[in-house]
């Protein structure tokens, strides 16, 4: 069954445990992760002929890639493997997952498959999750592996990463998340790998920051150090200025909002809020003058005066005017129109050219944090006449951004050596085929382990590779490259230390911290159903509010989703019950822009409507508004319109109350209820809402039959070829307002 694959000795050792447990695969990339998902697929349709696998990654291009080399190994079952796309309706893709066996998707697509009840997780033996790592948080993995675990016949999971995580809490998290009992890792070092690996060169190479640049630094130095100065002196910061960073700031920033909605409002707290918002504007346009360029400086910068000058946000004003950002400012003017740049862009240009000289064909990628950079190194490469693209996200920012498709006509460019340099920001280190490279270049350091780890594993794979990283003398840079060399030496210790304890099978510690399939999961999911009738619920959800965590919480508590294109409201519970479920922050936004009123003055064409509000921030803490606007919205909204509103804590109480009326509406009604068109009023919505009812139709084509037609009576005689006569009436639709109008009632 399997072709192409010659298994190596880790890649069956790491198998071998595959077979037997939830495992997680943590491999250097290049080293054939997707090899072993491979054979594991093998033994499962083996032990399960009928049963179907499930492979998951995180973006259309990395599953296509998946999809690609999976017909490869598989030739014999190409027709049965299926890639989900988010082009092909809901519909289609229940039909696709019966008639297929290896099904190829990403994880948000399959979420709401999964919520839809479209596709049976039970037939499902073999899960495999690419780029495990993300299984965080309310990431769509964490999902859909809680739901496999829960309903899978033949349960089997298997995690591929290149870095889960630095640490040990966030590793366990992942572990925990997506129910794993074994890990599997291997480095570069260990003895069953070193045969296949090719020599890696690592090198550091070290710039100065001329004259200039050291001027500019020096001027956006004393504006950072004088915005900590003040806020000291209010009393809201401690210590010396040299105690603060990024990080600690953001969490000051935390604090100091959190004394404002408890209340505390007096200038004090306002101006450090101010003063620190100040601070990290300008730690990161330190960061860009240390590590990047002139030119990201130069148009941050002119971005916080257009900021100041149409906006209302003090921190910005405040900044824009003080003298020793405006010095610094004019400083970097002056440094561009004499055409002066960082030392790392000669750098780069020096170390393309040698290479290319060496060997025309070879190929360098070029890693940057920022687009601007990016288009800088291009411009650079150009002066000396070296081929480059950019290779950057989706995303719109400053006129760049590559679609899909783009993307992969670009990699392919490179694979054919259309052009030596690939210049890319992160979207090139997580998963794509890129071609096996000759050099990496690390514009800047960047410290994080996982994703130092997978921008090194695009070179060194079937030949000798090198990876140069540059760093700026006395700046970030040297703080960077040794934070992530630590958080990498860390994250093997913690794997090595979680991987112990998973094999204490007995011990209650690892239960408590991991928990397995009995023990955790469905332990703690028993409860829950205790509680719960086995009365059959369901809930009509607006599509729009598919990614939301009460979706998640709902389908815990046993409540049917009907995920619809709903005209009003947010959630349906019964014939007469609609909810317009807002957070704290948008109920606010949407006094401001004007939605809430229009909304709400909809919602009464129901008999019972409600809002929720959900969140425990103050509300009037929320924007620069007056209290009795807001005030007089609630007056508007619970006796001018007589519309109850339930504020929540979380996604967990809105769902256990959204399931609790509903509950309670759904036990008086038909147990089939459906709504096909808001409350009529008059003669006119009576007549569309006979319509809208029959099957297909709604209350978007019922208008247009009435108006063809113009009677009830007249669509009921009608002929299957007088209804298609209607504009978006096909021969099925028509088929089935024909059969029901001449269906006798049973």
């Amino acid at each position: 069954m399997l072709v192409g694959i010659t298994p190596r000795l880790y890649q069956e050792t790491i198998l071998n445990t595959a077979v037997k447990s939830n495992t997680m695969a943590v491999l250097p990339t290049g080293l054939g992760k997707t090899a072993i998902a491979a054979m594991l697929m093998t033994q499962r349709l083996d032990n399960y002929p009928d049963s179907k696998i499930m492979f998951l990654a995180p973006t259309k291009p990395l599953a296509g890639q998946h999809e690609k080399s999976l017909k490869k190994f598989f030739p014999k079952m190409k027709d049965k493997i299926i890639l989900f796309t988010g082009t092909i309706k809901p519909e289609k893709r229940q039909e696709l997952f019966d008639e297929n066996q290896i099904i190829i998707s990403t994880p948000q697509g399959l979420e709401n498959d999964v919520i839809s009840r479209r596709i049976k997780l039970e037939e499902i033996s073999l899960l495999i999750i690419d780029e495990a790592h993300r299984a965080v948080k309310d990431y769509a993995y964490v999902f859909l592996a809680k739901k496999y675990h829960e309903k899978a016949k033949h349960e089997r999971i298997l995690a591929l990463t290149a870095s889960p995580g630095a640490d040990q809490a966030k590793i366990l998290e992942v572990c925990s998340n997506l129910f794993i009992d074994e890990v599997e890792y291997r480095s570069h070092d260990d003895p069953d790998v070193k045969e296949y690996i090719q020599e890696m060169k690592q090198e550091t190479i070290h710039v100065e920051l001329t004259e200039e640049l050291l001027r500019i630094h020096r001027f956006l130095k004393k504006a950072y150090e004088s915005k900590i100065d003040e806020a000291i002196k209010l009393g809201y910061l401690h210590g010396a200025i040299n105690n603060y960073n990024k990080t600690t700031l953001l969490k000051v920033i935390g604090a100091l909002q959190g004394k404002i909605a408890s209340g505390e409002k007096e200038y004090d707290v306002l101006k450090s809020i101010s003063l620190v918002a100040e601070a990290l504007k300008v730690e990161h346009a330190i960061e860009l003058i240390e590590t990047q360029d002139i030119n990201p400086l130069h148009s941050y910068m002119t971005d916080l005066e257009k900021q100041a000058s149409s906006g209302k946000v003090k921190s910005v004003k405040n900044l824009v005017q003080d003298l020793n950002f405006r010095s610094a400012k004019i400083l970097t003017e002056k440094l561009i129109e004499q055409k002066i740049r960082h030392p790392k862009l000669d750098k780069i240009k020096e170390i393309t050219t040698q290479h290319i000289k060496h060997n025309q064909k070879c190929k360098i990628i070029i890693f940057t944090q920022f687009r601007d950079t990016a288009s800088k190194i291009k411009e650079v490469l150009e002066e000396d006449k070296i081929s480059s693209e950019i290779f950057v996200g989706q995303a719109k920012k400053k006129n760049t951004g590559l679609s899909q498709k783009q993307q992969k006509q670009m990699l392919e460019n490179f694979s054919e050596d259309t052009f030596n340099c690939l210049i890319a920001t992160s979207v090139g280190e997580e998963g794509l085929d890129i071609p096996e490279v000759d050099l990496v270049i690390f514009y800047e350091p960047i410290p994080s382990a996982i994703r130092t780890v997978q921008r090194r594993g695009r070179t060194g794979r079937q030949k000798e590779g090198q990876v140069i990283t540059l760093i700026t003398k006395g700046t970030r840079d040297e703080g960077y490259k040794w934070a992530a060399h630590h958080k990498e030496k860390r994250m093997y210790q913690a794997l090595k230390n979680i991987k112990n304890k998973l094999h204490e099978k007995n011990n209650e510690e690892q239960k408590t911290i991991l928990g397995s399939q009995e023990s955790v999961s469905k332990t703690q999911n028993k409860p829950l159903a205790d509680f719960l009738s086995e009365e059959e619920i369901t809930i009509k959800v607006d599509y729009r509010e598919k990614g939301s965590q009460v979706i998640k919480e709902l389908l815990d508590l046993k409540v049917n989703i009907n995920l619809e294109s709903m005209q009003l409201g947010d959630y349906q519970l019964s014939e007469h019950v609609i909810v317009e479920y807002k957070t704290v922050k948008d109920f606010v936004d949407s006094i401001i822009d004007g939605r809430l009123l229009s909304q709400a003055k909809e919602l009464k064409q129901f008999y019972k409507p409600l809002i929720i509000i959900e969140g425990t921030d103050d509300i009037y803490s929320q924007r620069r508004i007056h209290p009795n606007a807001i005030r007089g919205m609630l007056a508007a909204l619970t006796i001018g319109l007589r519309i109850p509103l339930i504020q929540t804590r979380n996604a967990k109480d809105t769902a256990g109350l959204l399931r609790q009326i509903a509950k309670r509406e759904q036990s008086t009604d038909e147990k089939d209820w459906q709504m096909h068109t808001t409350k009529p009023i008059n003669d006119k919505e009576i007549q569309e809402y006979i319509i809208s009812s029959i099957p297909d139709i709604g209350p978007r084509l019922a208008p247009a039959l009435l108006k063809h037609f113009k009677t009830i009576k007249a669509i009921a005689n009608a002929s299957l070829e007088e209804l298609q006569e209607v504009e978006l009436i096909g021969k099925i639709k028509a088929k089935k307002i024909k059969e029901l109008m001449d269906k006798e009632y049973e």
